[in-house]
């Protein structure tokens, strides 16, 4: 289980005698009393406004907010839905802290199966959400913090007809059955057993062109039908009447019912001497079970590349105790600060830092990087590499769910068990698909009787509009899709926040780039530090150093590690203060200072005299100019600095992939318009915006979305994560910092551009697979029905057309896990991608 600011504040009572003040002479739909943790109140006044905020909704009575516990109670009606109740706090500038539960439910065939689970998960009290993912066969249920005990989740699966269980962090992960091996052989078993029994009844239909006619005695078709039906297929009566049960339907009673009014009308005939449907009723179990056998296999395949991820991290490890002493442990136990011993071959078992040994790691499966990195003393590893010939001797930094993996996987699992937008509409037509197709079928069989046809031929028709209508094929299409793209992407360093981002990049026709660490290295060095006239170049090296001391910049450590390789210390400095894309200012032994870009100079009034023309020509050859000036009543220029950072490898190669793709490129930079148009040139990028800031890089993407474009931002920074936010699609590059990745909706495992064009790919081919998937489902079910009710369809070709649906959705998703990033030529993949 986890969530957002995971509660157990929130309870419901089980024992209405236990709260004094419940009114017993209460209304039947009074569900009794809730308890809310609420986040964010600071005074009686936020107390009352959430008081008269839940007072306003229907049905809510007793309200009350406790401001020392932080907590809210009230008496709501059954009827009243969670989400409401966290709209209404929301909506008065506050919170309530949501938790989320995994289940694996077992018995779901198609999207009707999903919509009722959903259903019925939905009115258990405290639930805001349910999402099913029917090709995972999971289910992922959000509530208010603390409101609702797994044991209730359970129960209404339950009384929907299905049977969940919580999943652990041992449980199946996507794309895996809950059921062992040998339930995986027993259906094996069951399909070949059906078939075996069905090919004696069908084989004189197959014969007949070439000449051989004969059916087999009555007695003996029925022998040969009946553990079919009643024993292979007694999975569609049971899933059939749990559906019944709760009101509902689903694919198993379509094939029951079909199936059992074959071979009824069999029976009726072997009795009376008149035509036999075993072969129909047997051949269509048979079939649907192949159809389901082969979905499975293919389920597990769209799952196989989050089971590979999640199986990467080791179960032992080898802890080296302060004494020198090493002792094989389970991973698990293993806290920061431990040391442990990798040796050559060996999986790392947790996220740290190199402290003895070098070696080179193979990170292929968590970055998609296929040639090993080496690692030295102070290097940072990550939990699951592959360590390669070296002894590695590794410091514990991360452990458990706060490993990099852990987030990889659970990102990985998030997306997979998203719904896309899309999905919405599957929802709805699911949600009345059964019952539709039971009275199309009762249509069918009046309007056949009607025009003068027998029962028998009436009756069998209407067996087949039973059989061939399938929601399966609705139910697993958009799952299939985003579990396939989804896992595919992440082998190969691409994750994939959530459903919504695919149909986002769809319509991109623009992407922008910030400069330093994503079309740069990230690694600027100082290439010129010319003083003005009447300082010496070593003085203003150390004023320079002393200013940006403490900061994390790269130019800042660019000036840092050049006055270390000179031997110049710092200066103390005080009042050292940041300003975000401008620069920074210090006090320095009384003299107040600044360093930044032209911009800075100008808003503090310092001319770069003689330096401008030495300037101009340093942007013009690509260089990042920065000043160093001190202000006062005059202000006056002390030197001009010039940085140099190469171009990332793969810059070249990502902008011409995004061209050939028809989407323009643009560079968001705060460097001087001289230096950004430099690099623009090199790169041959469309257009080039200088000067930024960081808010002018969120507006100038406003801009180009005004302008009626589908805008794409890839960024490292902090800087920009409002460019990040302000995007149709952000897109994060690996190594950039946190607050970059939480604002994008892509990550990129590795710091290279190509990867950027690669996501855009695999995520529009993705999209247009889902749509690929829903529309064939949908053409299959409008053609196929009414084919069917005009009786040019048999039971034998409908069952089969029915369990094809499925199998070839399936296969269709199953196309995105051979999709190889187009950089596989420069990283050495092998390259090439799905049709």
């Amino acid at each position: 289980m986890m969530g957002s600011s995971i509660s157990r504040g929130m309870l419901r009572d089980p024992d209405p005698s236990a709260l004094p003040d419940r009114d017993d002479t209460a209304a039947p739909e009074d569900a009794g009393r809730l308890r809310l943790p609420i986040e964010g109140m600071s005074c009686a006044a936020c107390a009352g406004r959430i008081e008269r905020a839940l007072a306003g909704l229907p049905g809510v009575r007793e309200v009350a907010v406790n401001l020392a516990a932080q907590r809210a109670s009230l008496i709501a009606p059954v009827g009243l839905p969670a989400a409401a109740i966290a709209s209404a706090v929301e909506e008065a500038g506050y919170a309530v802290p949501t938790e989320t539960h995994d289940l694996a439910v077992a018995g779901m065939t198609c999207a009707s199966c999903a919509g009722r689970v959903e259903r019925a998960l939905g009115a258990v009290p405290g639930v805001v959400g349910a999402a099913v993912n029917l090709a995972a066969e999971r289910v992922r249920v959000t509530a208010l913090g603390g409101a609702v005990a797994v044991a209730d989740l359970v129960a209404a699966v339950a009384a929907a007809g299905y049977e969940a269980r919580p999943l652990d962090a041992g449980a199946p992960v996507a794309g895996e059955k809950p059921a062992a091996s040998a339930g995986l052989d027993r259906e094996r078993m069951q399909v070949g057993l059906a078939l075996l029994l069905a090919l004696p009844l069908v084989a004189p239909m197959l014969l007949a062109p070439f000449g051989v006619h004969g059916m087999l005695p009555g007695w003996v078709q029925w022998g040969l039908a009946t553990p079919v039906q009643f024993w292979l297929g007694a999975r569609f009566y049971r899933a059939g009447w749990s559906a019944l049960r709760a009101g509902a339907g689903n694919m198993d009673l379509l094939v029951a019912l079909g199936t059992s009014a074959a071979y009824g009308l069999s029976l009726y005939g072997l009795w009376r001497g008149g035509h036999l449907y075993f072969e129909a009723s047997a051949v269509v179990i048979a079939l649907v079970l192949l159809g389901k056998a082969l979905e499975a296999r293919a389920r597990r395949r769209t799952g196989s590349a989050l089971r590979a991820l999640a199986s990467l991290s080791p179960e032992r490890a080898r802890l080296r105790h302060p004494d020198g002493r090493e002792e094989e442990v389970a991973a698990a136990i293993l806290r920061v600060g431990d040391r442990v011993v990798v040796r050559p071959g060996e999986r790392v078992p947790a996220d740290g830092t190199v402290r003895e040994g070098e070696s080179a790691l193979d990170e292929a499966l968590i970055t998609g990087e296929s040639l090993p990195v080496e690692k030295g003393p102070g290097d940072a590893v990550t939990g699951g590499a592959v360590n390669g010939n070296g002894l590695l001797v590794i410091e514990v930094r991360a452990v458990g769910a706060e490993t990099r993996l852990a987030r990889i996987v659970r990102l990985v699992e998030d997306a997979q068990g998203a719904k896309a937008p899309v999905q919405h509409l599957v929802d709805r037509v699911s949600a009345v698909f059964v019952p539709a197709v039971l009275g199309l079928a009762a249509l069918t069989l009046l309007g056949w009787l009607v025009v003068g046809a027998g029962l028998e031929t009436a009756l069998v028709t209407a067996v087949s509009v039973l059989v061939i209508a399938c929601p399966c094929a609705l139910g697993l299409a958009t799952p299939a899709a985003i579990m396939a793209g989804t896992g595919a992407a992440a082998r190969h360093g691409i994750l994939i926040r959530d459903a919504g981002v695919l149909e986002a990049a769809r319509g991109i026709d623009t992407i922008t780039f910030d400069k330093t660490g994503t079309l740069t290295e990230g690694r600027p060095t100082l290439a010129a530090l010319e003083p003005a006239e009447g300082t010496a170049r070593a003085e203003a090296l150390r004023l320079a150093t002393a200013v940006q001391a403490g900061s994390a910049h790269p130019l800042a450590r660019a000036v840092t590690e050049r006055a270390a390789s000179e031997g110049i210390a710092a200066a103390p400095a005080s009042m050292v203060r940041a300003l975000p894309g401008r620069g920074v200012c210090a006090r320095v032994e009384g003299r107040d200072l600044a360093l930044g870009s032209r911009r800075l100079m100008e808003e503090i009034g310092a001319a770069p005299g003689a330096l401008a023309g030495r300037a101009w020509a340093l942007e013009a050859e690509g260089r990042t100019v920065s000043w160093l000036a001190e202000i006062g009543p005059s202000p006056r220029i002390l030197a001009l600095l010039a940085f140099g950072d190469g171009l990332r490898p793969g810059a070249g190669t990502a902008l011409a992939a995004l061209r050939n793709a028809g989407i323009a490129s643009v560079m968001l930079t705060g460097d001087g318009q001289a230096a950004a148009e430099a690099t623009a040139r090199g790169l041959g990028l469309d257009r080039v915006a200088a000067g930024l800031l960081p808010e002018d890089k969120a507006a100038e993407i406003g801009r180009l979305k005004a302008q009626g474009h589908r805008v794409a931002m890839v960024g490292d920074g902090i800087n920009d994560a409002p460019a990040l936010a302000a995007a149709d699609l952000g897109i994060a590059m690996g190594g950039g910092t946190e607050v970059a990745v939480q604002a994008a909706g892509i990550t990129l495992m590795r710091a290279d551009p190509v990867l950027a064009a690669d996501a855009l790919d695999i995520a529009r081919r993705t999209d247009a697979r889902i749509r690929q998937n829903l529309a064939f489902a949908f053409a299959y079910n409008v053609i196929g029905l009414p084919l069917a009710a005009f009786g040019l369809l048999s039971p034998v070709v409908a069952g089969a057309a029915m369990a094809f649906s499925s199998v070839s959705v399936l296969a269709n998703a199953l196309v995105l896990t051979r999709w190889r990033p187009a950089a596989g030529v420069r990283t050495g993949r092998t390259p090439g991608r799905t049709s």
